[in-house]
């Protein structure tokens, strides 16, 4: 039995929660455990956005608040925080939150079920935007609601709802009395237990002093990839290592030349970056999953996964990364390509961990782009990913960059293409030469999100457009369009 206590705040109380398994989702310790139903249940793996709820964490003297997947997330990993659910929103005089109030003004909600983690994502994006005096307009709903689907395609009305939100009284915030408990539980040091069936170390020596001892753990951070084994594959794991409270993984430090991104940190932040330095990543960054996945994810854990349809990596290779591996013995860095060995494999030893990556920042000359070809625009996995980071020097390419996925069991650098355009003058001939080197340099297979046929296309057509878009060619892709009469 699991002894470790899991504390959290809860309408301005703490919650004391013991005997729950390393494994148990959120989801599940609401729902069975809590009996919080209104939390629901869809697609069990971070897709649909029925299950979101709002994290809370103490930011100095604010508090930061997070949509995230419960259904994905381990329920371990909100020690210390605080938790909003659907049924916490309303005033003790029952009046509801702007959040709840907007939906019912707009008549947000048909068959219902979807509506909760609608609410808790317009609940999350009331709290740092509205309640901060910021303004949501459509573009941002769009973009904050893209982890949430209606089956009934009721969209319009619950993106009204979500800029109904500002026009409503603000409620009365409870934001101090919530600061003054999770400073409660930090000074308590949390009441964990010895046992090391779910461990948490908050410095990178404890970190790497446990990945020593128990080399066999399994690492999450967000748990956006092991929380679908969880539930998925009905993978259980009796000791879990946790390496999202790390202070020093937390952190980006932005340096003369460089961004060095800790592991630890969350993919909405690691993004929000990269974009600040190039932003022309902006559109790439929104479409990288949901923003509740983006908000639990980390970029570390994108990497270390090493799946072939991660799209940070082929973007990372195409950057010229680099990742810095971390254990008791030393730290060791490579190029980011360097780390995988096969499908989801890689070089790390056993008492390694991936602990930062190291970014190089915008260059003079420099030209990037990176496209996903996904069957759905948004909140989808990638069928193509290709980026792409050339120099273009007096008309003629001095050095190219090209990160790839979805053509091997690896995220991969297209060497063959970058030396076909490397020296070359940046024209329609090098372009139809590198096109042709691209389509031929890697064999993808075929699966349920594309041919290989359809793959080999793409990417040429993909270097086509590039080339285009270079040249200053407009309406070639939906960045280009806008609905007309969607209010602004």
């Amino acid at each position: 039995m699991n002894n470790q206590v899991i504390q959290f705040v809860r309408c301005g109380e703490i919650m004391e929660v013991r005997n729950v398994p390393p494994t148990r989702t959120l989801l599940e310790l609401l729902r069975d455990d809590l009996n919080c139903t209104g939390t629901k249940e869809g697609c069990n793996e971070g897709d649909c956005g029925a299950c979101i709820v709002v994290l809370g964490e103490a930011q100095g003297e604010k508090i930061h608040y997070s949509a995230v997947n419960s259904c994905i997330r381990m329920a371990h990993s909100v020690n210390g925080l605080a938790l909003w659910t659907a049924e916490d929103l309303a005033a003790p005089d029952g009046a509801l939150h702007p959040a709840q109030q907007a939906i019912v003004d707009c008549h947000g909600s048909q068959c219902g079920f979807c509506t909760p983690g609608f609410v808790m994502s317009l609940f999350g994006m009331y709290q740092n935007h509205v309640a901060q005096g910021h303004a949501i307009t459509r573009e941002l709903a769009q973009e904050e609601l893209s982890g949430n689907l209606c089956r009934c395609t009721g969209y319009r009305p619950i993106l009204d709802a979500a800029q109904r939100m500002a026009s409503l009284p603000q409620p009365a915030s409870d934001a101090t009395k919530t600061l003054q408990k999770l400073e409660q539980i930090a000074q308590a040091g949390q009441a964990r237990e010895a046992d090391f069936s779910y461990k948490s170390p908050k410095t990178l020596s404890d970190l790497l002093s446990a990945r020593t001892q128990h080399p066999i753990a399994q690492i999450v951070a967000g748990c956006t990839d092991v929380g679908l084994w969880v539930n998925k594959l009905h993978r259980n794991f009796e000791q879990v290592l946790d390496v999202s409270g790390v202070a020093e993984l937390r952190q980006i430090a932005d340096q003369d030349n460089t961004l060095t991104i800790g592991a630890a940190v969350k993919l909405t932040d690691a993004f929000a970056a990269l974009v600040a330095n190039r932003p022309q990543l902006h559109t790439f960054a929104t479409r990288f999953a949901g923003l509740p996945v983006r908000n639990s994810g980390t970029l570390g854990g994108n990497i270390a996964n090493g799946s072939p349809i991660g799209d940070s990596m082929p973007l990372l290779i195409s950057l010229g990364a680099s990742v810095v591996l971390a254990s008791e013995r030393g730290q060791r860095e490579m190029p980011l390509e360097r780390l995988y060995t096969g499908y989801r494999q890689n070089v790390m030893a056993a008492d390694e961990v991936l602990a930062f990556i190291q970014v190089p920042k915008a260059s003079p000359g420099e030209l990037v782009r990176i496209y996903k070809i996904s069957k759905r625009f948004d909140d989808d996995i990638s069928a193509i990913c290709l980026a792409l980071n050339l120099h273009i020097v007096d008309g003629q390419v001095a050095s190219a960059s090209i990160g790839v996925g979805g053509v091997a069991a690896t995220p991969v650098r297209a060497v063959q293409t970058e030396a076909a355009l490397t020296g070359q003058p940046w024209n329609p001939a090098t372009v139809a030469q590198a096109t042709a080197t691209l389509r031929a340099e890697f064999s993808p297979i075929s699966d349920m999100r594309a041919s290989a046929d359809y793959r080999v296309q793409v990417l040429g057509n993909l270097l086509q457009r590039f080339w285009l878009e270079s040249q200053g060619a407009t309406g070639i892709n939906l960045e280009c369009f806008t609905l007309e009469g969607v209010q602004a």
